[in-house]
C-alpha cells in the first residue's frame, strides 16, 4: 500500500500531466480556438455547479469581490484563446515552449499586485529568457504568429494565477472557479454575438470525435484539475507543486513528439531555447524557495 505522502504525490504529477495533455486535446479539437474555450468554459461550469449543489458549496460573495473574479475569468478566457490560438497557428511545442516564459511575467506581475520590490536575479532571468525566446524565434520564424500568441497566453496565465493566489486568502477555490468561467462564458458569448458568426446551427454542429474530446477538456482538464489542485496544496508544500508545475511544457513536448512526430519535430536551436527557458523557470522556483526559507528563519 502507497502511504499517504507518495499518494499525494503522484497524484500532483498525474494533474501536471493531465495539464501538458490539454495541449493535446487542443491539437485533436478542429473547431477554432474561440469556439473550443467556450464549450470549455459551459461544459465546465456546469460541471462546477453540479459539484456545488452536491457538495452543498455556498456561493456567497461580496459584490466587489463578484467584479474581481469576472474580470479573472475574462483573463482566463482570453488566455486560453491565445492558448489554443498559438497551437493552431505553430504547433504544441510552440505553444508550450512559450508558455514556459510565464514565471518571467509573474516575476514583474507579482511586485506590482503585491506592492513589493522586484528581486535583482528575477530580472537578469528576465533577460535569459529573452534570449531563450530569441533562439527559438530565429529558427522557427515561419511560426512568428504562434509564438506571440504563445507570449501573450503566458502573459495572461501569469497574471491569472497571481490575481487568483490573492482571491484565495478570502474565498474558497470552488466560489472563485465558478464566478470565473461563469464570466468567462459570458464574454466568449458577446464576442461571439458581436464579432463571431453568432450562435448559428453551424456553430453547434460539432462532430462526435469533438464534442467527446471537448468533454475531457472541460471535465477532467477544467472542472476536476481546478479543484484538484487546491486540495493538493493543502497537503504538500507550495514550493513542490510551483516546482512539479513547470514539468507541464516537457510532459506536454514529450507527449507530442510522441503523438505526432511529424508536425511537432523542431529544429536543434528551438530545444536549445526551451531549454535556456524551462531551466530558468527551475531555478526560480528555487531560488524563491531558499530566500523564502532565508526569511522564516530570521
Amino acid at each position: 500500500m502507497l502511504n499517504a505522502k507518495l499518494k499525494n504525490h503522484l497524484h500532483l504529477h498525474i494533474l501536471v500531466f493531465i495539464a501538458g495533455f490539454t495541449a493535446i486535446l487542443g491539437e485533436l479539437i478542429t473547431i477554432q480556438a474561440v469556439s473550443l474555450v467556450w464549450y470549455r468554459m459551459v461544459i465546465a461550469t456546469i460541471l462546477m455547479l453540479a459539484y456545488i449543489k452536491v457538495a452543498k458549496v455556498k456561493l456567497t460573495a461580496n459584490p466587489k469581490a463578484i467584479i474581481r473574479f469576472s474580470i479573472a475569468g475574462i483573463i482566463i478566457a482570453l488566455h486560453w484563446i491565445t492558448f489554443f490560438g498559438a497551437i493552431d497557428e505553430a504547433n504544441i511545442s510552440i505553444a508550450l515552449a512559450m508558455f514556459s516564459t510565464g514565471a518571467f511575467f509573474a516575476s514583474f506581475i507579482e511586485p506590482i499586485i503585491y506592492k513589493r520590490a522586484i528581486i535583482w536575479y528575477e530580472i537578469i532571468f528576465g533577460i535569459i529568457v529573452i534570449i531563450g525566446v530569441f533562439i527559438i524565434t530565429q529558427s522557427e520564424i515561419k511560426y512568428l504568429t504562434g509564438i506571440i500568441l504563445g507570449i501573450t497566453s503566458a502573459f495572461l496565465s501569469s497574471l491569472f494565477a497571481v490575481l487568483n493566489g490573492k482571491f484565495l486568502k478570502q474565498n474558497s477555490a470552488t466560489v472563485i472557479s465558478f464566478y470565473e468561467f461563469l464570466s468567462g462564458v459570458f464574454f466568449i458569448s458577446l464576442y461571439i454575438l458581436i464579432f463571431g458568426e453568432g450562435f448559428s446551427n453551424n456553430f453547434f454542429s460539432i462532430s462526435q470525435s469533438d464534442f467527446g474530446y471537448l468533454f475531457i477538456l472541460a471535465s477532467i482538464c477544467t472542472a476536476y484539475a481546478f479543484i484538484a489542485a487546491v486540495y493538493v496544496m493543502k497537503l504538500i508544500s507550495p514550493y513542490t507543486v510551483v516546482l512539479t508545475y513547470n514539468l507541464e511544457p516537457i510532459y506536454g513536448i514529450i507527449l507530442a513528439l510522441t503523438l505526432f512526430p511529424e508536425k511537432e519535430k523542431m529544429s536543434t536551436s528551438f530545444y536549445y531555447g526551451a531549454i535556456i527557458i524551462i531551466s530558468v523557470v527551475f531555478l526560480n522556483a528555487i531560488l524563491k524557495y531558499r530566500r523564502k526559507l532565508k526569511r522564516n528563519h530570521t
